[in-house]
């Protein structure tokens, strides 16, 4: 049996010895390094500690129900690095976790949750109960969730919206709105929800795609014309009198509808006085009133050629009686605002004042009554005649499809795909109906809103316009809800008259019995209790109201609540990060509710991410199938081979890695990839690490000043990174971060400086200062990447620090405050030639992989190679290398992974390779050939004395003398 000479010299290398894992093992290690971080209280010390001013990221609280998504880990993550970062650079970060508590999906759960007979039985105040339990199981969940994903924040402190003192200020918000006249009670067509049975904000909206409606055309009989618009068609020629022969049917108006249920209750007809219309008529002499611009787009939609007549300015329409198809009513013509177009349908417009706001405010403007034949389960009423019991989101459309084909004036119906609002939480079809609501009026604080957001930073700037056009358009927000689960509109009502008790004494005293025992108390006490003392006697005259408030202005007073009372923190924030969805959530709802008590937006920067979509950019759900759950992520799926356990900081690294300004993806393909980046960044910091095991920096370091020029060159971009990252989380730019890190770890350091490192590192004595060099700048490069990727990766930065091979005062690595890099590592002279010699190499590297591949060589040191150059500027970079260089370290030959170099002379007798006839670069030629002499078995360089020195025949001469300072024989 023969022993490999190589194995013989395996133990005097200097080689890696570290506890830090290859592995990440993250399942086991990042609950230990949290434990870590609890234990010590790093997050609450350096609260303590940091001297620099409070950074205030105000968190905007999630629902209270469901299990976490990838858009919660978009969303928490990307707080926590900003936070992180705030903290190591020295700020007071509270950062207070939020939950909204109130509302109807929990108050469906709980009663999802009870049979009918004990659904039967259920009180206010019992589903109040069972809904807070509910509420608090699934903040405990979520809570969980967060902390395993590294989130740090105040956790025993969270605000939660049915906290006591959380709705004491939100009753106080409530009534300084009241008392400035900014709220109020009236019959309004508000968004609603048959589904929920209850009035909507715009907030809680979404418009999903693929919606059709039936639309239909119909022609109203006109029963009188206005004198002056007789006269005018008579002077045409057209008589529409019942002295002529023709009766007043023969004309009709024709109008388009998209909701046919809405017909029972048409008050009026709507045109634009400044647009024109024309009296048509069919192939069949029905004479029609439409929009002059739509004659021909009707002719093909009616399929019968409409013949003009005559033309009149919509003004001259007003005033027209016409006859209801299906009620005995006779209504008439109105003038309506810019909303009557002929965009689409007739031009001519459907009015129901009870469903529309357009239709609202044109009845108002003529006294015309709101009518709303609709319960709030969106069944018709006994008012509609034949219809009554018809459900106007099933089967109310056909019924009074086929009415109106029986009465003969239907004249088209086509399905209409378009934008409808559905309830965001059943996810079914509202309608617009009219009841009595409290409003919110955004015309008395309108202006203070849009200045306020001027003077906000948003990021990206696109979200300014966004919210702006929001708030300009809006109206009033429709504030009261008919539900049990949330807090109470402080309002009592006369019994017999219906007249509000509203005012600042009613107001300071429910605010403080809510402050003091929790909003429970509304349903709790009677209104003998309920009231102040001096309305006490009369009692029996009021009825406490029983509408809550809309969710949004529970969340919407959370600056009031949290940010303006807990300690440490301060309002207006410093950040609202959130969802691109929240311009119109909660971004604005804190807006709205901010400006109207103190005129001012709570907030200074605002920060929008995108929505989470799948590899293929389709949106999660669990018809699709394609749901990426962040618990598997973490802990691995039932197949760990296809779904391994990639843990938090594979989940933080993807956050780092998108540009969130828009929607951003995720799938197993973009996991494989996140995970190749960690690999290759621990693999980085294991490497540096391992080269340390016995460096002790007070004792073994080098002076920055006397380190080689290749060193000196690693500190400078080092440098250079540490300001890019810098400026990345300064601008909130995180995938500026992964890209520098990525490229500093993989091209700065692994194929360049630590390729060319790892002889001296390996095969130098211990205490070689080549050697030694090299470990003071691997120290110092480790403890700053560490750092650098502590927001983010935080749990690898941390087992990064606890395992470093020497004493460091800090116990943690957020204890290292974030600081510039030091002047004496600034040597920005040397990045031009530097940048030279590496173009060089990757040029010679290219050349030597073509013999590899070839089987010419196995490696690059049994290469020897002939450089013929005429680039002045690598002749001068070589030139500074050779005369200012290093005499161990800065040569160009081991700088290029070579046994040999020749710069210009006589060619090899046998050359494997040259690029000459390639032209790949004119002022550069490279012959390649077999170095000469023999592979050393130590150090693997090929040298001419190899077999020829007395001491060993397997050693080159520079390996002879290492070990006879080892005293190795």
């Amino acid at each position: 049996m023969t022993t490999n000479p190589a194995s013989l010299y395996k133990n005097t290398l200097n080689l890696l010895q570290t506890p830090f894992n290859m592995r990440a093992n993250a399942t086991i290690r990042e609950p230990e390094l949290q434990s870590f971080w609890a234990e010590q209280k790093v997050y609450e010390q350096l609260n303590v500690r940091n001297m620099g001013q409070s950074f205030i990221l105000h968190d905007g609280p999630p629902y209270a129900n469901g299990d976490l998504h990838m858009g919660h880990v978009l969303n928490k993550v990307l707080k926590d690095i900003i936070n992180k970062y705030k903290l190591l650079k020295g700020h007071k970060v509270y950062f207070i976790p939020g939950w909204d508590c109130h509302g109807l999906p929990i108050e469906l759960k709980v009663l999802q949750n009870l049979n009918n007979e004990q659904r039967k039985a259920l009180t206010p105040i019992v589903l109040r109960e069972k809904a807070k339990v509910y509420a608090e199981t699934q903040i405990n969940i979520q809570k969980a969730g967060f902390m395993r994903w590294g989130i740090w924040g105040e956790w025993d402190k969270p605000y939660l919206t049915f906290q006591k003192d959380y709705e004491s200020s939100q009753i106080d918000v409530f009534g300084k709105m009241v008392l400035a006249g900014h709220i109020y009670r009236g019959l309004k067509p508000v968004h609603w929800s048959p589904s929920s049975r209850t009035a909507l904000a715009e907030a809680e909206l979404e418009y999903p795609d693929g919606h059709t409606s039936p639309s239909i055309y119909v022609s109203f009989p006109i029963t009188s014309l206005p004198d002056s618009l007789k006269k005018n068609l008579q002077k045409n020629g057209l008589t529409f009198d019942s002295e002529s022969g023709n009766s007043y049917h023969t004309l009709s108006l024709g109008i388009w509808t998209t909701t046919p249920w809405t017909l029972p209750s048409n008050l009026a007809i709507s045109v634009n006085p400044g647009l024109l219309y024309a009296v048509t008529s069919d192939e069949r002499s029905n004479y029609i009133i439409v929009a002059s611009s739509l004659i021909k787009e009707l002719s093909q939609i009616l399929g019968s050629s409409l013949t003009l007549h005559t033309q009149m300015k919509g003004s001259e329409l007003e005033g027209i009686n016409y006859c209801h198809p299906l009620v005995d009513r006779i209504s008439t013509v109105v003038l309506g605002g810019e909303y009557v177009t002929t965009e689409s349908g007739t031009g001519l417009v459907h009015t129901a004042p009870g469903h529309g706001l357009d239709d609202f405010n044109t009845g108002n403007k003529y006294n015309i009554p709101i009518f709303c034949p609709v319960n709030e389960a969106g069944i018709l009423s006994k008012a509609t005649g034949p219809f009554e019991g018809l459900n106007v989101l099933k089967d109310a459309n056909s019924n009074i499809i086929e009415a109106l084909q029986t009465a003969g004036v239907l004249l088209k119906t086509k399905s209409y795909a378009h934008r409808y609002p559905y309830d965001w939480r059943t996810k079914k079809p509202t309608i617009f109906r009219a009841t009595e609501q409290w409003f919110a009026s955004i015309d008395g604080f309108r202006e203070a809103a849009l200045s306020a957001i001027s003077t906000v930073k948003w990021i990206p700037e696109a979200g300014r316009n966004r919210i702006e056009a929001m708030v300009r358009e809006r109206g009033d927000w429709c504030i009261s809800r008919q539900r049990t689960w949330g807090v109470p509109i402080p309002v009592f009502y006369d019994r017999i008259t219906g007249e509000v008790l509203l005012n600042e004494i009613t107001l300071n005293h429910i605010k403080q019995l809510i402050g003091e025992h929790g909003s429970d108390i509304w349903w709790k006490l009677s209104e003998a209790d309920l009231l102040p003392p001096c309305y006490s006697a009369e009692a029996e005259r009021w009825k406490k109201g029983s509408d809550t408030m809309d969710v949004w202005f529970d969340s919407g007073s959370s600056w009031a609540a949290v940010i303006s009372k807990r300690s440490g923190l301060s309002y207006p924030a410093d950040l609202y990060l959130e969802g691109s969805d929240q311009h119109r959530g909660w971004f604005q709802s804190s807006l709205l509710t901010s400006t109207a008590v103190n005129g001012c937006a709570p907030y200074k920067q605002v920060i929008t991410h995108g929505f989470v979509l799948d590899e293929k950019g389709r949106k999660m759900s669990k018809s699709l199938g394609n749901i990426i759950d962040p618990a598997t992520i973490l802990k691995g799926g039932k197949n760990q081979k296809d779904q391994p356990p990639y843990g938090a900081d594979i989940l933080r690294l993807w956050v780092s890695s998108v540009d969130y300004s828009s929607d951003v993806s995720i799938g197993a393909g973009v996991l494989k990839q996140l995970a190749e980046v960690y690999r290759k960044v621990r693999n980085t910091a294991r490497y540096l690490l391992g080269n340390l095991h016995d460096f002790e920096p007070s004792i073994d370091a080098i002076h920055i000043e006397q380190l080689p020029l290749l060193d000196k060159w690693m500190l400078n971009r080092t440098a250079e990174v540490i300001d890019e990252v810098t400026l990345a989380f300064d601008r909130f730019e995180f995938f500026r971060f992964f890209q520098t890190l990525q490229n500093f770890c993989v091209v700065d350091l692994s194929n360049f400086y630590l390729d060319i490192a790892k002889d001296r590192l390996y095969v130098s004595a211990p205490n070689d200062a080549r050697r030694r060099s090299c470990q003071t700048v691997l120290a110092l490069i480790l403890e700053r990447l560490a750092s650098l990727i502590a927001p983010v990766l935080c749990h690898m930065a941390e087992d990064i620090w606890q395992n470093l091979p020497y004493a460091v005062p800090e116990r943690s690595i957020f204890d290292r405050n974030w600081s510039p890099a030091p002047k004496n590592w600034r040597y920005k002279n040397l990045k031009p030639p530097v940048n030279k010699l590496r173009e060089l190499r990757g040029i010679i590297n290219r050349q030597l992989e073509v013999t590899r591949s070839n089987g010419m060589i196995k490696a690059s040191l049994e290469a020897k190679i002939l450089l013929q150059i005429n680039d002045k500027n690598i002749l001068n970079a070589i030139e500074i290398l050779v005369e200012s260089g290093n005499r161990e370290v800065d040569i160009l030959r081991d700088w290029l992974l070579v046994s040999q170099l020749q710069l210009g002379g006589k060619l090899f007798h046998h050359t494997l390779k040259t690029n000459e006839q390639e032209k790949e670069n004119n002022s550069i030629i490279i012959h390649i050939g077999k170095a000469d002499g023999q592979k050393c078995e130590r150090c693997w360089h090929y040298e001419e004395e190899v077999s020829t020195c007395k001491e060993s025949s397997s050693l080159c001469y520079r390996c002879i003398d290492v070990l006879k300072r080892l005293n190795v024989n």
